[in-house]
């Protein structure tokens, strides 16, 4: 029996605005069935490639699985942690969504997969519906960044004087899983980094608003899990957002004892088996 899944792929490939961004493809085997083409993007100052295990789990299910550095990420040019424009991580997925769909067969489904800030450029591409795609699926998304007084301040103020200043983003390695080797892996990834500048801290926090104002609006058919216990972004966010959104489209899972990466979990097998189930009820 042939393997459900090949060795991944890395190519480069050019935005609308000449820079380069890393593209990594987990492709399925000749004469395997597709089903479907996941895009999936990743989270703040990590990378496509912490996103191996997810996309051989979706090759398995029958699912291509195509991830990216965003900008100012991982192989990706661009500033680490910088942000040139506010809407250039939210055009870039449009770009990466109209190559993909060059390379696909008509009729098959592309969903896009985010993590964290990666959940919330996909929520805002939908929330914007600059793209058709046809399913979305949010893992702890950024849609609460959960700013103290003093954090909201600067945002508001950095922007204006210095966009382009990168600094800590404060995040603790220690809170993304309870699992001490996946912790290690991301403290040692070359790269995974820890800069934000102001311009981008700004998009984190006015996008969220903004998607969760257009929930109850929500034509995309969605699987939203987040994490209960995330120490990272605020899941107020999730609620805020599961509570308006049309239960018929959305549908939501908590997994109230799980830190932020919830695929990275010691206990995932449930945050999986939710996943294939959607997918299977759907595609």
């Amino acid at each position: 029996m042939a393997e459900l899944y090949s060795d991944s792929t890395l190519t480069t490939f050019t935005a609308s605005d000449g820079d380069n961004l890393a593209v990594q493809d987990w492709p399925l085997p000749d004469g395997v069935a597709l089903r479907g083409v996941v895009i999936l993007v990743h989270g703040l100052g990590e990378h496509a490639g912490r996103y191996d295990h997810l996309a051989r789990r979706l090759n398995s299910w029958g699912f291509a699985a195509r991830g990216y550095d965003q900008y100012g990420h991982g192989e990706s040019g661009g500033v680490r942690g910088g942000l040139p424009i506010s809407t250039r991580l939210v055009d870039d997925l449009a770009d990466l969504i109209d190559s993909t769909r060059t390379r696909m067969d008509e009729g098959v489904p592309l969903i896009l997969l985010g993590h964290s800030m990666g959940g919330l450029v996909a929520a805002t591409l939908v929330a914007q519906r600059s793209r058709p795609v046809d399913g979305l699926v949010l893992s702890s998304p950024a849609l609460d960044p959960g700013l103290s007084t003093i954090q909201k301040m600067l945002v508001a103020v950095l922007p204006r004087l210095i966009p382009n200043l990168a600094v800590g983003n404060g995040l603790n390695p220690e809170l993304i899983s309870h699992d001490p080797a996946v912790v290690a892996a991301y403290r040692a990834d070359p790269r995974v980094h820890n800069r934000i500048s102001g311009r981008l801290a700004r998009f984190i926090a006015e996008s969220g608003p903004r998607v969760v104002a257009r929930a109850a609006q929500w034509k995309v058919p969605t699987l939203l899990m987040y994490a209960g216990a995330d120490g990272l972004v605020n899941p107020a966010g999730s609620r805020a957002f599961a509570a308006e959104a049309p239960g018929a489209v959305v549908t939501v899972r908590c997994f109230a004892d799980l830190y932020h990466e919830i695929f990275n979990e010691l206990d995932s097998a449930e945050v999986f088996s939710a996943l294939h189930q959607w997918l299977d009820e759907r595609f």
